[in-house]
């Protein structure tokens, strides 16, 4: 799991953000597959840059001080794509 303070995500080059107007919901759109985001996974994966670390995602998502359940669920939801290969 990659260290938030340090750790740049940014989305592989055949990867590619879309609105699916069928599902009527945001998607991933990665080689073979389709990853639908729900909540705010849009929102997170529109400043995943490879410029910004983890914690400067989050803290342009949130409020100071940053509440620990919005801080779990970003670091979560990065590092499951990270592990699935939606992030690099």
């Amino acid at each position: 799991m990659p260290d938030p303070s340090t750790w740049r995500p940014r989305l592989p080059p055949a990867a590619l953000l879309r609105h699916d107007r069928v599902r009527r919901t945001d998607v991933l759109l990665l080689p073979e597959r389709v990853i639908v985001l729900h909540g705010s996974g849009r929102a997170v994966l529109d400043l995943v840059d490879g410029t910004r670390t983890v914690d400067e995602i989050i803290a342009a998502l949130a409020p100071e001080p940053v509440p620990d359940t919005i801080r779990d669920d970003v670091t979560s939801f990065l590092n499951k794509l990270h592990t699935e290969g939606g992030l690099r």
